[in-house]
């Protein structure tokens, strides 16, 4: 008999005798389950093994035998549930609790935190939204960039800790010519598939990522030999091992946009493989033929809860009572910020006047005033200067007593953003008390990058979020996708541009990231808003928990230290 069949005996049971020490006797019970006497003493007996009642069976002819329950139906439902939800059926699970959400929640919080399941080590995180996109040549949020890396290789990466470029897929590189670099690849790398990489899954890749403005400079991808790549260049680039290293360029099977689902069960070489991804769950376990020292943790596994404030992490059952005053010391200001973007092509900003407006009105220090911070959970937002922490590029703005016309502004930021829509309500609030309406369209993050009605909207309400605390941290975000290059004059996207050639042609030039800022915020291209505390809280059993620049943790160094019996 099935535990799902022996479950439906017990609960017409239950309501039979309404749940109530009973006298009855094998021929009533048969009854009541429609079974024989003799699957009657089998139920009865599974029934009793499993704690669920007690049988007296009587002594002597013409006696009641007595029946005792220990356990409800809804203690049977609620285990049921439970187990649905160890098994990550959280659709199914929610059905047997009657649809009651707040019971879900419970028993989902029961699941989070760190445990060990048959010797492999799990750690469980709550996340606010799903993972839809997890493709690294298409525009990625900050924490699918975490992932990312979890989840893939590149030919070089930077190292966390010393901020330095090493090998990855590559073990050796070398620079025949300022315009001609070599690179040696690992041999007997898997693919999380079980394939194994070939030269011509690093070429596919390459030659895909060379349509990126920051790749434009790659004339062509060759492999001349086994497990070797020559990429040769139209301009020179001393700095091209640590633009390898870069997101865009992680090393995909060269069928791989060819193949079904690859945007949510991405296929690479890193230390971890999706095993999971839908609305409620991401898991991630550990590949066991990474090319590297293979991941200390089994599995991450990260569940989807609505309502979840995600501007740390805790992978601990006590979310519920988190004390942001005590993990305070534990966090960083997010290395980036909120801004505006302003239309200067074609929006309202493409004029001074209403540039100068909008830079006196919306203040990050108007906006802080005015923004109801009960409505953004436990976000502490600090105003900011410029783009990143320390940085002080911010004019005083010029005094503007009304706006240039009364008309609507169009402000667009991308969906699914805990803290945005409350933004936006403290902007049109701002404008409104000038006689303008604003009209806000959500977007993905994908449409706003790729530039989806881009000649519609004045104003991108937006955030970056540097991979690591490098001086050139700065330049994957500059020229993503050309979101920036699309909304400012061409004439200084293309003096920034020249700046960015000189250093990578200059093995001795320091990269202008502070020139870059400067200009960006002084012309008015983007007013910085404010910086967030990001960060994660090492204070329970994981050791080696450390935030990174992205708010997260690197999941193949931690584990946990099993608990010494006293």
């Amino acid at each position: 008999m099935t535990g799902q069949r022996l479950k439906l005996q017990f609960q017409r049971l239950y309501d039979h005798f309404s749940g109530a020490e009973s006298e009855t006797n094998l021929h009533d019970i048969s009854e009541v389950l429609f079974c024989t006497r003799r699957n009657v003493r089998m139920v009865i007996n599974k029934m009793v093994e499993k704690g669920w009642i007690d049988w007296q069976p009587a002594v002597g002819r013409g006696k009641q035998s007595r029946l005792i329950f220990h356990s409800t139906d809804s203690e049977l439902q609620y285990m049921h549930a439970r187990k649905l939800v160890t098994e990550g059926k959280l659709e199914p699970a929610l059905a047997a609790l009657d649809n009651n959400g707040d019971k879900l929640a419970q028993l989902i919080q029961e699941q989070l935190g760190v445990t060990t399941l048959k010797g492999r080590q799990i750690v469980r995180i709550p996340y606010y939204r799903p993972f839809t996109n997890m493709n690294p040549l298409r525009p990625l949020r900050r924490s699918e960039q975490h992932l990312v890396r979890q989840i893939f290789s590149g030919l070089t990466r930077i190292n966390e800790e010393k901020e330095e470029v090493e090998g990855d897929l590559a073990h050796h590189w070398e620079s025949i010519t300022p315009r001609h670099w070599r690179f040696y690849l690992r041999p007997a790398v898997r693919f999380h598939d079980g394939k194994l990489m070939e030269s011509r899954d690093v070429v596919a890749t390459l030659e895909l990522v060379k349509k990126h403005r920051l790749f434009k400079h790659l004339k062509s991808i060759q492999s001349p030999f086994p497990n070797t790549i020559d990429i040769y260049l139209c301009r020179d680039d001393v700095r091209l091992p640590d633009l390898m290293a870069n997101i865009l360029a992680m090393i995909q099977p060269a069928d791989a946009l060819s193949r079904k689902d690859i945007d949510m069960y991405p296929i690479g070489t890193g230390p971890y493989k999706v095993a999971l991804n839908d609305k409620q769950r991401l898991k991630l376990e550990a590949f066991d033929q990474y090319f590297g020292f293979r991941a200390l943790i089994d599995m991450v596994d990260i569940w989807i809860l609505a309502g979840f404030t995600a501007c740390y992490l805790k992978p601990t059952t006590d979310i519920n009572k988190l004390d942001p005053i005590n993990v305070s010391t534990r966090l960083k200001l997010d290395e980036g910020c909120n801004y505006l973007l302003f239309n200067r092509v074609t929006g309202l900003a493409n004029n001074e006047e209403w540039l100068a407006y909008f830079h006196a009105r919306l203040t990050p220090l108007n906006i802080l005033r005015l923004l109801d911070h009960t409505k953004i959970g436990d976000f502490r937002l600090t105003n900011a200067y410029g783009l990143l922490p320390g940085w002080a590029h911010i004019l005083p703005a010029r005094a503007v007593d009304s706006a240039p016309a009364k008309r609507t502004v169009t402000l667009a930021y991308q969906q699914e953003h805990p803290v945005y829509p409350h933004v936006a309500a403290t902007l049109s609030e701002i404008l409104a008390e000038d006689g303008l309406r604003l009209k806000v369209i959500e977007l993905s993050s994908s449409d706003i990058l790729l530039g989806k009605q881009v000649d519609k909207i004045d104003i991108w309400l937006g955030g970056m979020s540097l991979s690591n605390y490098r001086s050139d941290a700065i330049l994957p975000w500059f020229y993503s996708f050309d979101q920036l290059f699309r909304v400012m004059p061409k004439e200084e996207f293309a003096d920034l541009e020249r700046q960015v050639m000189t250093w990578r042609a200059d093995i001795e030039a320091l990269f202008p990231a502070d020139e870059i800022g400067a200009n960006l915020v002084q012309s008015g291209q983007i007013l910085p808003l404010f910086h967030n505390w990001l960060g994660v809280d090492s204070s329970g059993s994981i050791e080696g928990m450390a935030s990174n620049a992205m708010g997260w943790f690197d999941f193949k160094s931690v584990w946990m230290k099993p608990e010494l019996k006293t």
